[in-house]
C-alpha cells in the first residue's frame, strides 16, 4: 500500500443454484486465493451465496436459514485476513427480504448494505421477492451484536490515507440516482458493485462504458463483479464480466464467460490528487453517513499494472494517428486565430533542420492553408553560425523548397563575432555566453525581419524544453506565438512522423525522415569532422525520461519517490536505476530554478492534460523552494 497503491480483486466463483453450503466453500476458496495474492478489497457477485437465479425459492425458509448459517462460515473464513470482503446474500430483516452485501474483515461482520434500486422490467422481477433498502443506516442484530444496516455506510482504511470504500449493488449503477454518487460525494474514493448482469448482445460494451464513465465522473476507483458460471440458464445466461476501472480508465477486465478472478491495483494518491485539482468536486458531505473502520496492514503493493514509458504518446497506432491529427489541428487553428485577430499575412520562422522548427513550420503551413494565404508569405530563415552542420542546413533549405515557402539566409557569424569583440568574449571560449550570444542574435534577426515584413515570429520551443529551462532567455525563448509550447519533445517526434506518413509527397517525406534521424542539438558549438558535437540529451538527459517525470509530477502531483519507482518499472531494461535517479535529480533542480523563464512565456496553445503556461495550468512562484522535494530525493 506504499505510494497509495492498493490491490483489489473481483472474484466470480462457479456456484450451484440454491446450494449455500457449496457456494460458501467456493467463496472461501476465493477469499483465501485473493487475500493470499495481496488483495485488500475483495468483491463477490450479487447474491452469490445462494445464486441470483433462485426465483421463488428466495421465499423458502430453508434456503434463507441455510444462507444465514453459511454466511457465518464465510465470515469466519476471513479471520486472519485484513482485506475488506463483500459477499452477496439474501437477508431477512423484520419480515422483509433484502438483496444485500455482507461486508466483513478479519472474522467480523462490519455491516450489511441493502440494494436500493430493485428492478422489475424486462427480464428482471426482483420486486416479487426483495424490498428496496433504506439509505439511513439502522442497527440490526447479528449473533447478538449490533451491525449497521443501510446504504449510506462507508468503510475507511485507517492505515492508508484516502482509502474510503462505498458499496452499491447491480441496478444501483444503472439508476439515475446512484448510491455511488452519494458515496463519492461523502468521500468514497473506491466504489464496489456486486452484480448479476446477464448477457445480451452488446451489453458487455454498455456495461464497460457505464463503469468507465462512472469512475471518470466521480474521480474514483470502481470494482465491478458479476455473476457467472453456475447460475441457472433457464431463461438467462451470465458471463462473469468483471471490470476494474480508475478515473475513466479500464485497468483490467475479464472476457465474458471466462469466470476468472480479476486483479487490479488502484492508485488512491492519484484519485486524491484529481479531486484536489478539480475545484468543482465538492468537499465531502458526510451527513447521515456511518463511517466504519478497517485496518489493512501497511506493506508494499506490487504494482501489478503497467505505466507506459511514453505517457504522452498512445501506444496504439490508430489512436496515435488520431491524436497527432488533433494536435496539429489545435496548433494550426490557434495560430489561425492569431492571424485573423492581428490582420498580419506573413510569418517568420527560424529553421534549423531540427525537430522543433520543422514542426512549427508544418503547423504554420497548415494554418496558412486554412486561411487561404499564399505559402510564399511564410519566410523561413536559416541562420548558419559556428555550430551549423551541412546536414541540418541542407534539410532546412530543402524543407522550405518542398513546402513552397520563401527561404531567406542570414549568416550570423560576422555579427556574433563583432558582438563578442564588443563585450570582450574570446572566440575560443565556448562557454554559455558563446552559446547564448548566437541564440539571441538569431532572435534579433527574426524579430527585425518580422518588423520589416509586417509579420509574426513563430516560436519553435517545445514544452519539454520549457520544463527544463533549456531555452535562451530573450533568445529562442521569445516569439509572437509559440505553437509548440504545449507539445512535449517525445510527442514532437511522432507529429513530424505522422506528417511524413500522410503528406503524400515523397520528396517532403524523405527530408522529414532525415530530420527525425538527426540528433537533437542546438548546434551552438563547432562541429567535429562535420558532425554535430553538441547533443542535448547528453547534457540534460534523455527527453523520454524527462517527459515521464514531467507527466507524473504535474498531471498527478506524485512525489519524487513515487515517480522514481514508476520510472524504474517503466524503463526496466532500458536505463539503470542509478541513471534514472541522476536525471530525476536534474529534472527537479532545473524545473524549480527555471520557473522564471516560464513566467513570461509568449502565448501558445495547450494541447494536452499537462501544460506549463503561467496563465493557465502552472501558477508557480519563480522563487519557490524545492527543499521538501530535495529531502526526499536525498533519501532515494
Amino acid at each position: 500500500m506504499e505510494h497509495g497503491f492498493v490491490k483489489v480483486a473481483a472474484v466470480t466463483p462457479k456456484i450451484k443454484v440454491a446450494d449455500p453450503v457449496y457456494n460458501g466453500q467456493m467463496i472461501c476458496e476465493g477469499i483465501r486465493e485473493a487475500c493470499g495474492n495481496g488483495a485488500k478489497i475483495v468483491v463477490f457477485p450479487e447474491l452469490c451465496l445462494t445464486g441470483y437465479t433462485c426465483g421463488d425459492l428466495f421465499l423458502q425458509e430453508r434456503l434463507l436459514q441455510e444462507a444465514r448459517q453459511e454466511l457465518r462460515e464465510v465470515i469466519t473464513c476471513t479471520e486472519g485476513y485484513d482485506a475488506l470482503v463483500f459477499v452477496g446474500v439474501p437477508l431477512e430483516q423484520e419480515g422483509k427480504l433484502y438483496n444485500a452485501a455482507a461486508v466483513m474483515t478479519d472474522g467480523r461482520l462490519l455491516a450489511v448494505i441493502p440494494k436500493r434500486h430493485i428492478p422489475a422490467y424486462g427480464e428482471f422481477y426482483e420486486t416479487r421477492h426483495f424490498t428496496p433498502g433504506s439509505r439511513k443506516a439502522e442497527n440490526i442484530f447479528w449473533d447478538g451484536e449490533e451491525i449497521p444496516f443501510g446504504t449510506d455506510i462507508l468503510f475507511r482504511a485507517e492505515e492508508m490515507e484516502g482509502l474510503v470504500v462505498g458499496c452499491e449493488i447491480c441496478e444501483d449503477l444503472w439508476a439515475a440516482d446512484t448510491p455511488g454518487t452519494s458515496h463519492a460525494l461523502a468521500g468514497a474514493t473506491v466504489l464496489v458493485n456486486l452484480s448479476a448482469s446477464n448477457e445480451t448482445i452488446g451489453k458487455d460494451a454498455y456495461r464497460e462504458m457505464l463503469v468507465k464513465s462512472t469512475s471518470a465522473r466521480l474521480a474514483a476507483g470502481y470494482i465491478y463483479c458479476s455473476a457467472g458460471e453456475g447460475e441457472s440458464t433457464q431463461d438467462l445466461v451470465f458471463g462473469g464480466h468483471n471490470i476494474i476501472a480508475e478515473n475513466g480508465s479500464i485497468l483490467a477486465q475479464t472476457k465474458t464467460f471466462s469466470c476468472e478472478t480479476l486483479y487490479g491495483v488502484l492508485d488512491i494518491e492519484r484519485l486524491r490528487f484529481e479531486r484536489r485539482r478539480m475545484n468543482t468536486f465538492p468537499a465531502a458531505g458526510k451527513d447521515g453517513y456511518r463511517i466504519l473502520s478497517f485496518y489493512p496492514q501497511q506493506e508494499e503493493t506490487q504494482l501489478g499494472r503497467t505505466f507506459p514509458a511514453l505517457p504522452f504518446v498512445p501506444s496504439d497506432r490508430g489512436e496515435r494517428e488520431r491524436r497527432c491529427n488533433e494536435i496539429l489541428s489545435i496548433q494550426s487553428y490557434g495560430l489561425k486565430k492569431r492571424y485573423e485577430h492581428t490582420g498580419c499575412r506573413k510569418a517568420v520562422i527560424g529553421i534549423s533542420g531540427g525537430l522543433d522548427s520543422t514542426l512549427a513550420l508544418l503547423v504554420t503551413v497548415r494554418a496558412f492553408d486554412l486561411l487561404s494565404y499564399a505559402r510564399e508569405n511564410i519566410i523561413a530563415v536559416t541562420m548558419p553560425c559556428f555550430g551549423t552542420t551541412g546536414r541540418t542546413y541542407d534539410n532546412a533549405c530543402m524543407l522550405a523548397k518542398t513546402l513552397g515557402l520563401t527561404l531567406e539566409e542570414v549568416d550570423i557569424k560576422e555579427a556574433v563575432s563583432v558582438h563578442f569583440h564588443d563585450i570582450g568574449q574570446l572566440a575560443d571560449n565556448h562557454d554559455v555566453t558563446y552559446e547564448n550570444g548566437q541564440a539571441r542574435e538569431r532572435t534579433q534577426v527574426l524579430m527585425d525581419i518580422a518588423n520589416r515584413e509586417n509579420a509574426l515570429v513563430i516560436g519553435t520551443g517545445d514544452m519539454s524544453e520549457l520544463a527544463l529551462g533549456w531555452a535562451t532567455y530573450n533568445g529562442d525563448h521569445m516569439s509572437m506565438y509559440g505553437v509548440n509550447a504545449g507539445v512535449p519533445k517525445t510527442l514532437v517526434r511522432h507529429l513530424v512522423r505522422y506528417y511524413a506518413d500522410v503528406c503524400g509527397r515523397e520528396e517532403l517525406r524523405k527530408v522529414l525522415l532525415d530530420v527525425l534521424d538527426t540528433p537533437v542539438s542546438p548546434e551552438l558549438l563547432p562541429p567535429v569532422d562535420g558532425e554535430i558535437s553538441q547533443k542535448t540529451e547528453d547534457l540534460v538527459g534523455p527527453y523520454e525520461l524527462h517527459d515521464f517525470f514531467l507527466y507524473y509530477m504535474l498531471r498527478f502531483g506524485f512525489s519524487p519517490a513515487k515517480i522514481y519507482r514508476l520510472a524504474s518499472a517503466a524503463f526496466d531494461g532500458m536505463y539503470e536505476n542509478t541513471v534514472i535517479l541522476k536525471w530525476l535529480r536534474t529534472f527537479y533542480r532545473r524545473f524549480f530554478t527555471q520557473q522564471f523563464k516560464r513566467s513570461c512565456l509568449p502565448d501558445g496553445p495547450k494541447v494536452g492534460s499537462v501544460a506549463v503556461s503561467p496563465r493557465g495550468d502552472l501558477r508557480m512562484p519563480s522563487d519557490a523552494s524545492m527543499a521538501a522535494w530535495q529531502e526526499e530525493l536525498d533519501r532515494l
